[in-house]
C-alpha cells in the first residue's frame, strides 16, 4: 500500500501545475491533501475526474482558508470530519478515515506565526489533539497520522536552527510537544528509516531563492503507532516535485 499527503497550498492552483500527472504517475492507494482551499464543489469536475478515486473533503467556512482531502481507491469503513471541537473542526483540519487495519488521521495543523491568538490556538490545538489521539491508543487503535504539522522538532529538521529558535513552528514548547507526541507511542516514518540525514525538507519559502538554495523545513509528516512499524517499507519526501511550497511525502507499507 503506497500513501502519499502532499500540502497542495491550493488544489485548484495545484491543478495547472501537473496534480493529476502527479497522481497519476504515482498512483499511490492513498492520497491526502492539506491546504485544499476549496468545496467541492469549487473545482472543476475535469480535475476529479481523471483521478478515479473516491474523495473525501473537510472544508473550512471561511471560503479559499484550510481544507483537507483524503482520496482512496477503496470505500472506507467510516469517515469524520473533526474531534468534537468546534473552533478546529469549523476549519476543516480533518479527514479521519477508518480502513478497517487501521484509523487514518489527515491533518492540516494550524499556523501559529500570524498573530499572538494564531499562537496560542495553536498550542491549545496541539494539546487536545494529543489528549484525544491517547484516548484511541488506549484502546489498541493502530493510527496513521499524517499532514502538515507545521512544527519541525529537530535541529537538523531546519536550515538554520539558531537562527530559528524562536520562530513559530520551531519554538521550545512546539518542539517538547513533538517528542511528547512521539512518547505516546507514535513513529516519526522517516526517522525510523534516516535518523540524523540533514538537509531532507518538505517546505520552503517562496522568497529569498529558498527552494533553488534548500533552505528548507522539515515541517510534513508520516507517524504511526508502534504496531504498524513492522509493516514500514519504505519512506521518501519528493522533493523534486512541483506545484506547491510544499513537496510529497510517501511511504509504502506490506
Amino acid at each position: 500500500m503506497k500513501i502519499i499527503s502532499w500540502n497542495v497550498n491550493g488544489i485548484r492552483a495545484c491543478a495547472r501545475k501537473g496534480f493529476v500527472s502527479f497522481l497519476e504517475k504515482e498512483d499511490p492507494d492513498i492520497l491526502c491533501i492539506q491546504e485544499s482551499k476549496a468545496h467541492p464543489d469549487d473545482v472543476d469536475e475535469e480535475l476529479i475526474r481523471p483521478l478515479k478515486r473516491l474523495s473525501y473533503w473537510s472544508f473550512a467556512d471561511r471560503k479559499g482558508y484550510s481544507g483537507t482531502v483524503t482520496f482512496v481507491k477503496k470505500p472506507v469503513k467510516t469517515i469524520q470530519h473533526g474531534i468534537g471541537i468546534k473552533k478546529f473542526d469549523y476549519e476543516g483540519r480533518f479527514v479521519i478515515t477508518d480502513h478497517g487495519d487501521f484509523l487514518l488521521f489527515n491533518v492540516y495543523f494550524p499556523n501559529g506565526s500570524q498573530t499572538e491568538k494564531r499562537h496560542f490556538f495553536k498550542q491549545e490545538f496541539l494539546k487536545r489533539f494529543s489528549s484525544y489521539l491517547r484516548s484511541l491508543i488506549n484502546k489498541g487503535k493502530k493510527l496513521i497520522v499524517l499532514g502538515d504539522y507545521n512544527t519541525a522538532y529537530l535541529e537538523w529538521d531546519v536550515f538554520d536552527p539558531k537562527g530559528l529558535k524562536n520562530t513559530s513552528g520551531f519554538l521550545p514548547e512546539e518542539r517538547k510537544w513533538f517528542q511528547d507526541f512521539l512518547s505516546l507511542g507514535f513513529i516519526d516514518c522517516y526517522r525510523h528509516f534516516y535518523p540524523q540525514k540533514k538537509e531532507a525538507y518538505t517546505w520552503w519559502s517562496y522568497r529569498e531563492s529558498a527552494r533553488k538554495n534548500n533552505k528548507g523545513w522539515r515541517i510534513d509528516h508520516i507517524c504511526v503507532t508502534s504496531h504498524l512499524v513492522n509493516q514500514l517499507k519504505s519512506v521518501d519526501i519528493l522533493s523534486s516535485q512541483q506545484g506547491s511550497d510544499h513537496c510529497p511525502i510517501e511511504i509504502q507499507l506490506t
